[in-house]
């Protein structure tokens, strides 16, 4: 089958550092070519894929200092694949709601996996196109108000190979909170979680131009470089080592997070995590097998003594059986054949055809 991958441009594709839309596009457009599909992969230049690359700027925007108007550059990319919508049997677009005016031009069907959260603003688009096929990564990330066309929830997937196990944290132990420095990911309520507690905590994650005051008034102030330590981004290596090595993981998020890619993450190198029972936390924690749901930071705190009663290879083995690459893909390419035959059969085709169109490569 012929798919074209869109990814943002903000990020390199993989992430070197931060960036769950892009490892996930990653993850997904790499296992399609070796899986023999036909893959062009939409995102910035400096991105490394085994899939046919087409940029439209050199790097990844968060990176380049000379670029001010980030939309020109998002609407030179959507136009570009677009305008060569024939060339494939499926376009797949992890840009939120960017794609949606330009999927109705042509024929070619566009799956838009939903990776954000709803808004009172992007609501508007969502519903004026909601008859577009959609894909959510969690069943609670769903607004059924909306009406929109969800056609499946495929849940993220991780490569765990890459991922190490670590059967007992480090001595002496801490707790870790990994994942953008910003209130609704919960930063703040990680380090009174520690410092009620007196554990050890290490913070590690980026800091977004929109969340420099938070870090400055709510966070800094806390960061003795002893008890709370910020240990600036992590790439992929030593987020193994920080999270693998963790007592346990917080996660104490304050909106309805879409997936959580850090959760999966931690649970694949053995380490439970303690999460505010908001979002998707329920479908990726197994309560008391893999971590625990808590709804205040008394639970959390309460929560951190029942943590040696978890069986870290349990944690391992949830993420091996629901949330690696193979069973993501595996919901992916029944997503696009679904389309596939949807088109096909509006246009008279036989099943044959759907067939032969998914073996092209």
């Amino acid at each position: 089958m012929r798919i074209a991958q869109i990814a943002p441009l903000w990020e390199r594709v993989p992430p070197p550092t931060y960036g769950g839309t892009e490892l996930v596009a990653a993850l997904l457009t790499d296992e399609l070519v070796r899986r023999g599909h036909e893959v062009t992969l939409f995102a910035s230049g400096d991105s490394q894929t085994l899939a046919r690359l087409e940029a439209v700027h050199p790097r990844a925007l968060r990176l380049d200092d000379s670029v001010r108007e980030y939309g020109i550059y998002e609407m030179l990319q959507l136009s570009t694949v677009y305008d060569r919508a024939n060339e494939f049997d499926i376009i797949h677009s992890h840009m939120g709601c960017s794609a949606l005016s330009y999927a109705k031009l042509v024929k070619t069907p566009t799956v838009h996996t939903l990776h954000g959260i709803f808004t009172p603003d992007n609501e508007r688009m969502f519903t004026h196109a909601k008859q577009q096929p959609f894909v959510s990564i969690s069943e609670s990330q769903r607004e059924p108000r909306l009406g929109l066309n969800c056609v499946a929830t495929v849940y993220n997937g991780i490569d765990t190979d890459s991922y190490n196990f670590y059967p007992q944290p480090s001595d002496p132990p801490y707790l870790v909170f990994l994942g953008r420095l910003s209130p609704e990911k919960g930063t703040h309520l990680a380090i009174e979680i520690a410092q009620r507690t007196g554990w050890h905590l290490k913070l590690a994650g980026k800091i977004d131009p929109v969340d420099v005051e938070y870090y400055e008034t709510a966070l800094k102030p806390h960061i003795d470089g002893k008890q709370i330590e910020y240990l600036g981004e992590a790439n992929h290596q030593q987020k193994n080592v920080l999270l693998g090595n963790a007592f346990a993981t917080l996660f104490p998020i304050t909106w309805r997070e879409p997936f959580g890619l850090v959760m999966v993450e931690s649970m694949a190198a053995g380490t439970p995590v303690i999460a505010m029972n908001l979002g998707s936390a329920a479908e990726l924690i197994v309560h008391g097998k893999t971590g625990f749901l808590c709804h205040s930071v008394d639970e959390c705190v309460a929560a951190l003594d029942q943590v040696p009663m978890i069986d870290r290879r349990v944690c391992r083995e949830h993420v091996v059986s629901n949330f690696s690459v193979k069973r993501m893909v595996d919901g992916y390419e029944a997503v696009y054949r679904q389309l596939a035959n949807e088109r096909f059969a509006q246009n008279g085709q036989s099943r044959h055809a759907v067939s032969a169109a998914s073996k092209r490569s």
